[in-house]
């Protein structure tokens, strides 16, 4: 089976971390057919040089936008120039085990059913060895989607799905720092069938910046009002939209970025050894 990766990359991107994200998709038990790279508005030279240097590899595609579009949108432009049906996810700064993409081509043959295949990941500070903790997802269909009325149950970066059942839910559209979950649950209202992995299939990098992201005003209104289009679609009922909403708005907007640090930690996370 043939597939793509698809990547974007934008200027706040570490080269170095970049280089690394990219060869661990390019020395895997099974290599990409394509990887296309959305460049998202113009990159400092550092970064550029990096990108240049895999201009030379024919299995790159690289798109380079002229402005910065957003992941959102950038991860539409990517798999609209994706050639082949199955399309993996990968950040710019995160590390793919080496067989992960063997392991998911594995999973489509064996169920030819599946639309979208996900797995677990580790999370580490400043060394890959560093790992700070996992975020484990649900493995069956039916849990999977149950899991999706509480909180995103997939892990973006380790999915490999198939595009044509992204494009029957209408694709990626911007919805900020959830735009993977509300692409999940529209592939749920399209009657897409997930599963995700036992394994661990991407390593990533996390620190303080990231509990950042995952706090203020602005992050929790993205948040409330995907728990809002969960509820106007029929797809939970009225107390667990309560119970939601009022959970993030502790953790994201009442809690300092330390404690929410804490609270993603030993609440959102499993400890690795």
């Amino acid at each position: 089976m043939r597939f793509s990766v698809s990547m974007c990359v934008y200027e706040k991107d570490n080269a170095l971390w970049f280089r690394t994200a990219v060869e661990s998709i390019l020395n895997q038990t099974r290599k990409p057919d394509e990887v296309v790279l959305v460049v998202d508005g113009p990159v400092p030279e550092t970064l550029d040089t990096v990108i240049r240097d895999y201009e030379k590899h024919p299995e790159f595609q690289i798109i380079r936008l002229p402005e910065n579009q957003g992941h959102g949108e950038a991860r539409r432009i990517g798999l609209s120039r994706c050639s082949h049906e199955l399309v993996a996810l990968m950040d710019a700064d995160d590390i793919s085990a080496p067989n992960r993409f063997e392991k998911q081509l594995q999973m489509f043959l064996r169920y030819p059913e599946l639309s979208a295949v996900g797995g677990n990941i580790t999370e580490f500070i400043e060394e890959p060895e560093n790992k700070v903790g996992a975020r484990i997802v649900f493995e069956t269909d039916a849990e999977i989607k149950k899991d999706m009325e509480k909180r995103c149950p997939l892990n973006q970066m380790t999915v490999m799905f198939r595009k044509s059942a992204v494009e029957e839910a209408g694709g990626y559209r911007d919805w900020f720092c959830n735009e993977d979950y509300y692409l999940w649950i529209r592939m749920k209202q399209s009657g897409a069938v997930f599963a995700n992995l036992p394994d661990h299939l991407v390593n990533v990098r996390v620190g303080e910046d990231m509990y950042k992201r995952r706090g203020g005003w602005k992050y929790f209104c993205s948040e409330a009002k995907l728990q809002w289009y969960m509820l106007s679609q029929g797809m939970i009922r009225p107390f667990v939209f309560a119970e939601n909403v009022l959970k993030r708005l502790i953790v994201q907007v009442l809690l300092p970025n330390h404690l929410r640090s804490w609270v993603f930690q030993k609440f959102a996370r499993k400890q690795v050894s």
